[in-house]
């Protein structure tokens, strides 16, 4: 709030309370760096997940313009999709790698698409519609060994698992502030050192030259006490939130008619459940949810305001189960009763809706 009400000033300013500025940006850039296992120096802010994503695909298909193939999967978040279909329009082609219907990705897959003019590689580190987890490790190991440079969006994953770049081989690593609890607004792309990069927004000189535009001070310094926060409650999150996401997940599918998990059992995040109701629309079942006070989507938040069934489920199955899956979220602060009202709700509205459908 200091930074929103009483440090007004300009942190690329020479001024003393400018300058005072400048070192609260560079505390949450040692603390983003410290959340991902980065230096400092290899963190670059930007306005959120999308941007970050989108910077770090340019900057692969700028690194050797010769190269005009770029690898990703069919359950990318839209962000990365998007831009990818955008670059089709100018010649690039872009390699979409299937899923199996748990949502995993096959190494194989991604080695045989690997050719001489590929540019890099994009792919997520957990699913933000179904928790899935990529064997990023691995992932990024392969590519290193064949000279690819990888890029990963993590922000589903950051703050819910540990992440060692020290040790995990990614050129480019995607997180935004509001999925730790910082403002929405404000993400950070990290760039290992000596990978090639070209920034996406030109400007003036700040981020090293790496971002133009005058820096968000309020929301960059929250960005940095969240990714402390973060780093230390993470070690716990999976042990607090599992069991009540479990509890949900069993609740529903043990005692809700014709019912079904998007996603493998196991390899997910803690606090994901994406489920199929079948012969019930989503849409219907959502509406309801909303007016009993629960909140859930079909989807990522992002794609809302669309119709279209969810591109990730529809990638693992066929048939109507994109149309028909709602995906239920916790966080840190969930609590037991909260678990056991959406159960009693859920059995109410789809014993409601199923009747309405016979």
């Amino acid at each position: 709030m200091p930074f929103f009400r009483e440090e007004w000033g300009n942190p690329s300013s020479s001024y003393r309370f400018g300058s005072r500025l400048k070192k609260a940006i560079e505390t949450a850039r040692e603390q983003v760096g410290e959340l991902l296992g980065a230096h400092p120096l290899e963190i670059v802010f930007t306005s959120g997940g999308t941007e970050s994503d989108n910077t770090a695909i340019h900057a692969m298909v700028r690194a050797d313009p010769a190269k005009r193939h770029i690898i990703t999967s069919a359950v990318e978040h839209s962000a990365v999709l998007t831009f990818c279909r955008e670059l089709e329009k100018t010649g690039f082609r872009i390699t979409y790698l299937p899923v199996d219907r748990d949502g995993l990705l096959s190494i194989n897959d991604l080695e045989n698409a690997i050719s001489p003019d590929t540019a890099g590689v994009s792919l997520m580190w957990a699913n933000n519609e179904t928790g899935v987890l990529f064997s990023v490790e691995e992932i990024a190991a392969l590519c290193r060994s064949r000279g690819i440079l990888f890029h990963c969006d993590a922000v589903q994953a950051a703050g819910k698992l540990p992440i060692d770049l020290k040790n995990v081989p990614v050129d480019y690593l995607s997180i935004t502030g509001h999925k730790i609890g910082a403002p929405k607004g404000v993400g950070a792309l990290f760039v290992r050192r000596k990978a090639p990069f070209t920034p996406f927004i030109q400007g003036g000189h700040q981020e090293r030259g790496r971002r133009g535009g005058t820096e968000s001070v309020p929301l960059v310094a929250g960005f940095g006490m969240a990714a402390d926060i973060a780093r230390k409650k993470s070690p716990a999150f999976d042990s607090k939130v599992r069991p009540l996401r479990d509890a949900l997940e069993n609740g529903i599918l043990t005692t809700i008619p014709q019912t079904e998990l998007n996603g493998h059992p196991a390899l997910r995040l803690a606090n994901t459940t994406n489920i199929t109701f079948q012969v019930i629309e989503s849409e219907a079942l959502l509406l309801l949810l909303d007016q009993a006070g629960i909140c859930a989507s079909s989807g990522s938040a992002c794609l809302a305001d669309s119709a279209d069934p969810s591109h990730v489920v529809a990638a693992m199955k066929h048939g109507s189960a994109a149309r028909q899956c709602v995906r239920f979220s916790l966080g840190a602060s969930s609590q037991t009763t909260a678990i056991q009202k959406s159960l009693s709700e859920l059995r109410a509205i789809t014993r409601t809706l199923v009747s309405h459908v016979r």
